[in-house]
């Protein structure tokens, strides 16, 4: 045991040394550090080879984990060893102070160099979960509102059970508040709460206040960061929304950045932490064309209303200050907005209703600004919200649909393969159509949907086709969630509003 660890010690050190997270000069150090981490006073004595550098240190931190855990140093749970692997890798990953003077010493070259660089240290550092991300199913498809893409997550490992004890017996600390704020880097960790020894941020200026830039440990698409506020005030889309949007993209232009809505339901899972999403990637939602175009009121702005089941305005233009005004207007005219004719309303018993989700970015010299509007009401019909998915979707997706959706990519529970595996048995003929799932089985809240894929498939596909026609009316679903969610259902709807604030449909 101690020889593979100090085996798997040397490893990982050449494996830092080969992905320039530490200089060769550095090599006793870290490892004295890492001997120090194992709890071990000295390397036993090896004939040790070199071999082939991997692409991730995935493997030497999993056997390093195995022997901490034989050696009595953590606990078995696999909490512990995620706890443990980021301690070891913490290590190896380069200070705060460093990361930030090569930031910005390649951002001086070129922003895309910076962002390159600081993206594929976080991978080599763990930081971001490579391995565990490369087990996602993805896969794009076609649907009633176009090509929509598709992830199933099952990347997140799930609690274990002696984690859940353990973390309902721990006192409370309230540090951090929460997983974005800026006390995480170096942070240890503790059972309910992630390590983040190898986390490291890039300290921004938005709109004249202190921003940092991050990647996600688990990114649903390429370079996906997360810009955060230095303070730990909640979400709030206003004037200052849109100027840090535009501040952010001006300094990263190979990016765009997005912002969650900032009210429960139609927001994001984090809205006790002002925040935005970003990244070097296109969306189905940014591929959608014009269907009305529109007279904008605002001189330089061009406007329309895309063709996307969510109502969406879109704004282009060459002027920032000229765009910010007419998202200044329209999103102070949406939040004061009722049709009662559409189930609208901007108020009840005092709970406001309507925001927006808006996203940036900039090609060739101009602007585009999508303006999504949104809106939580929830009646008994829909206690869940009225723009949310329905009843009749909730074994897709129940969950709020934020940022991302919004835009076309869909992250979608784990527990949906084995889900999927099972319904293809109905349409192989393994299993009869008539015979419904008794509870608790996980089928029985997807049966009637796949009796009506078989209605059209029939019942005697093979394996392969029966999961590609699944993923067909998986991603019709997914149309109908983002169906659900728009306010407007109709051009005459979304007119009457955008008339009041002197848009003409040209």
């Amino acid at each position: 045991m101690l020889k593979l660890a100090t085996e798997t010690m040397y490893r990982l050190v050449d494996f830092a040394v080969a992905k320039g997270l530490i200089s060769p000069i550095d090599r006793p150090y870290c490892l004295n550090r890492l001997l120090e981490v194992m709890q071990l006073s000295a390397p036993e004595k090896i004939d040790y080879q070199p071999e082939e550098i991997p692409e991730t240190a995935t493997r030497y931190l999993d056997t390093l984990a195995e022997c901490a855990c034989k050696l009595g140093i953590i606990g078995q749970s696999g909490e512990n060893k995620d706890l443990f692997r980021t301690k070891v890798m913490g290590v190896l990953t380069p200070s705060p102070a460093e990361v930030r003077s090569e930031f910005g010493k390649r951002y001086a070259d070129a922003p895309e160099k910076a962002t390159e660089w600081f993206y594929q240290m976080c991978r080599d550092s763990d930081y971001i979960k490579v391995d565990r991300i490369a087990k996602n199913q993805r896969f794009f498809e076609e649907s009633p509102c176009g090509k929509l893409e598709i992830t199933i997550n099952l990347s997140k490992p799930e609690k274990d059970p002696r984690d859940i004890a353990a973390q309902r017996a721990m006192p409370q600390t309230g540090y951090p508040k929460c997983m974005l704020c800026v006390e995480n880097p170096g942070y240890a960790g503790r059972i309910g709460f992630p390590a983040r020894q190898n986390h490291r941020m890039i300290p921004l200026t938005l709109g004249g206040g202190n921003w940092y830039m991050q990647y996600s440990p688990y990114l649903y698409y390429n370079e996906h960061c997360i810009v955060l506020n230095e303070n730990h005030v909640p979400m709030r889309i206003c004037h200052d929304t849109f100027v840090r949007l535009f501040d952010f993209v001006e300094q990263f232009p190979h990016y765009f950045l997005g912002s969650n809505a900032d009210l429960p339901i139609v927001g994001g899972s984090i809205l006790n932490h002002d925040h935005f999403q970003g990244g070097n990637y296109r969306f189905p939602m940014d591929e959608a064309a014009d269907k009305i175009v529109l007279n904008c009121p605002v001189e330089g702005v061009k406007a329309s209303v895309i063709d996307w089941p969510m109502t969406c305005i879109r704004l282009r233009g060459e002027n920032r200050e000229a765009l910010i005004t007419a998202a200044d207007q329209l999103l102070e005219a949406w939040r004061g907005y009722s049709d009662p004719e559409r189930s609208i309303f901007a108020e009840t018993r005092g709970q406001k209703h309507n925001t927006i989700t808006p996203i940036l970015r900039k090609e060739n010299g101009q602007w585009t600004l999508n303006l999504v509007l949104r809106n939580n009401l929830t009646t008994l019909e829909h206690p869940l919200g009225v723009f949310h998915p329905h009843e009749d979707l909730h074994h897709i997706k129940k969950e709020n649909i934020g940022l991302i959706e919004v835009m076309g990519l869909f992250i979608l529970p784990g527990r949906l393969v084995s889900e999927f595996e099972g319904l293809t048995k109905y349409l192989t003929g393994q299993r009869s159509i008539d015979e419904i799932p008794r509870d608790p089985s996980p089928l029985r809240q997807h049966y009637s949907w796949v009796v009506q894929i078989a209605k059209t498939t029939g019942t005697e596909l093979t394996h392969e086709q029966a999961l590609e026609a699944i993923h067909k009316a998986l991603a019709d679903k997914c149309a109908r969630v983002l169906a659900d969610c728009g306010v407007f259902k109709d051009e005459a709807g979304v007119l009457a509003f955008l008339n009041t604030l002197g848009y003409q449909k040209a």
